[in-house]
């Protein structure tokens, strides 16, 4: 794994591991950098520690985390993520409990792509769904009233 990290990390590599939830999502994304604005301003995700090469956040009770593509230079997924396009197609990343409407004003503002604005779903959920950097797309909402 190359790293772009010029000093120590926040916490060691298997403390953190060991501190995730049973289910969690790891995104790897081409630049951290790139990457945290749509995290942080749109989605709203905390962030409790980032580097070039990786970044922890929270959102709506979710631990997830982003990986930098140079991160992976040694994992049989590396082969792929050199490929051009978008990421994440056949995956939605789903997070019930957070306004879509607010979200979607945040995303017009920073610039983020829509793919569908803020409605209501006969699966019952008002959501909206949008697209980072990279592609993976979050679909987020409220439950409707019965």
């Amino acid at each position: 794994m190359t790293k772009k990290r010029t000093d120590e990390p926040w916490m060691a590599a298997d403390d953190y591991g060991r501190s995730l939830p049973k289910f969690t999502v790891n995104l790897i994304v081409r630049e951290i950098a790139r990457a945290l604005p749509f995290y942080t301003e749109v989605l709203g995700a905390a962030v409790h520690y980032s580097d070039p090469n990786f970044a922890a956040l929270h959102f709506a009770g979710l631990e997830f985390m982003l990986h930098a593509d140079h991160a992976y230079d040694h994992h049989p997924l590396y082969a792929r993520l050199c490929q051009p396009g978008l990421r994440g197609t056949g995956a939605e990343l789903r997070v019930l409990g957070v306004d879509p409407d607010l979200l979607e004003k945040r995303a017009k503002n920073a610039g983020a792509t829509i793919l569908k604005t803020a409605t209501d779903f006969p699966h019952g959920w008002r959501e909206v769904m949008v697209a980072d950097m990279d592609g993976y797309i979050w679909a987020v909402g409220v439950p409707l009233p019965k």
